[in-house]
């Protein structure tokens, strides 16, 4: 990932779409995303309150919500959240399923172009979400709604390659993924994260977790991937085929066990 947004997210966004670009990745994947992609443990909403980077009254914006997996952890536990997302159909699952909550609202709009009042949050999340964005546009805007000593919290759920099956997944990806697979892969070289923060630090967790999902829920799992191709079509029919065969060769009483090593980092954006 490179601390600008530079010709490798300019290539990542043309694979997707002259005009959509990296905000239609996921336009046909809502309902597989929703379905099958993982939480996040429980663990790393506990942490983060004892460290007082979660507390009652914070404002928080999940950056990039997609379907609201991370603000529904989030609202649960009590937080009042604002989701930020520009799909479309992304928006409207998290909508239709967070809805519910009295301290949930949401904006139609991107991480680099938020909408947000200044110094107007306590916390910014970006969960499964920071290699998108223009890095630089990014720190401008986040440095402008965040308060004088609020944070940024970056999360991924990576997936350890030491795993069979994530191996076996990996391997599916990059066969039907092909470029856009390897450009997102290059894109989430999370070594370089850290350059995003201020020079007085910023702290790290690593936490493990597990899903168990069934044969439709990994066939979900895979073809939420936005490098995977659509349901429906010549490609993606051939994915579920493989798919379907690795989930006979893995399960475990009609279950696969799906690990994964959930990476955080928190600090504050360093000046632009």
């Amino acid at each position: 990932m490179n601390t600008r947004s530079g010709p490798d997210l300019d290539a990542l966004v043309a694979q997707f779409g002259p005009i959509d670009g990296a905000t239609g990745a996921f336009s046909t994947k809502a309902a597989d995303y929703a379905a099958a992609r993982p939480r996040y443990p429980a663990a790393l909403f506990e942490r983060m309150r004892e460290h007082r980077i979660l507390f009652p009254a914070a404002q928080i914006a999940d950056v990039a919500a997609g379907t609201g997996l991370f603000t529904g952890q989030l609202l649960y536990r009590g937080y009042s959240v604002i989701a930020i997302e520009p799909n479309a159909e992304m928006l409207a699952a998290a909508d239709a399923a967070l809805g519910k909550y009295r301290k949930y609202r949401s904006i139609a709009a991107s991480a680099e172009a938020t909408t947000l009042g200044d110094a107007s949050v306590d916390v910014i999340t970006a969960a499964q979400a920071f290699h998108w964005f223009d890095i630089e546009a990014v720190r401008r805007e986040w440095l402008r709604v965040l308060k004088p000593d609020g944070r940024v919290v970056l999360v991924w759920n990576t997936r350890p390659l030491t795993d069979p099956l994530q191996k076996a997944l990996n391997e599916l990806l990059g066969e039907f993924g092909g470029g856009r697979q390897a450009m997102l892969d290059r894109r989430q070289d999370l070594s370089r994260v850290p350059a995003f923060f201020d020079a007085t630090g910023y702290r790290q967790f690593d936490l493990g977790h597990a899903q168990e999902l069934d044969r439709d829920g990994l066939i979900s799992l895979a073809l939420s991937r936005s490098a995977m191709p659509a349901r429906g079509t010549p490609q993606g029919e051939c994915a579920v085929r493989k798919l379907a065969q690795l989930f006979t060769s893995h399960a475990c009483d009609g279950k696969v066990s799906v690990s994964y090593r959930t990476r955080v980092f928190v600090g504050r954006p360093g000046a632009v």
